[in-house]
């Protein structure tokens, strides 16, 4: 987790044998460089603007008390060159919960070199340890090269199901209408 004092996984650094990769727990102090990272990914999913999080939006969300987002950074010889940002989610049927992965980058200079199945292989060992049924991400239908990274280690791509999301103006209409509200309350 990005607080190493929640206990979630034992040890807060890993070296991948001779690889020269580490990763570790993100802290307070790489606030900056995740914020570089998920604007690095934007650009990368052709959606350069759409990143409004501030610096301050992860410390806030993600080292406070009561964090909503956990955090590792992969670094090579002492550089950061990806990261993995992930939260815990749960199953209704399964009766477990499961380990959601928000964002999977690495920099295009440290491609190849084995760190995004690093951070990936990190993440199942953390998804174990907390007891989760399983792991989750969304990859974008056009991006061929994850999609074949994570078919070739096993993961299953659910075309059946939609992504679904309400937000802006739409989240707040249906947040202000007293209807519902009004309608849960009688019942």
């Amino acid at each position: 987790m990005c607080r190493g004092q929640f206990g979630l996984w034992s040890g807060s650094h890993s070296k991948m044998g001779s690889m020269g990769i580490t990763i570790r727990d993100a802290t307070r102090k790489d606030a900056g460089q995740i914020l570089a990272f998920i604007r690095a990914l934007a650009v990368y999913e052709r959606e350069p603007d759409a990143v409004k999080a501030t610096e301050a939006d992860l410390l806030e969300h993600g080292f406070a008390a009561n964090p909503y987002y956990s955090c590792l950074i992969a670094e090579t010889d002492g550089v950061p060159a990806g990261f993995a940002l992930f939260f815990y989610d749960y199953s209704t049927w399964l009766g477990k919960p499961g380990l959601y992965l928000e964002d999977l980058f690495v920099s295009p200079e440290h491609r190849g070199a084995g760190i995004g199945k690093a951070l990936l292989q990190r993440l199942a060992r953390i998804a174990l340890e907390k007891g989760c049924a399983r792991m989750k991400w969304e990859v974008l239908d056009w991006n061929t090269p994850a999609i074949d990274f994570y078919n070739a280690m096993g993961a299953e791509i659910q075309r059946e199901w939609l992504n679904v999301r309400l937000s802006g103006d739409a989240l707040r209409r249906l947040a202000e209408t007293g209807e519902v509200a009004e309608t849960t309350k009688a019942q």
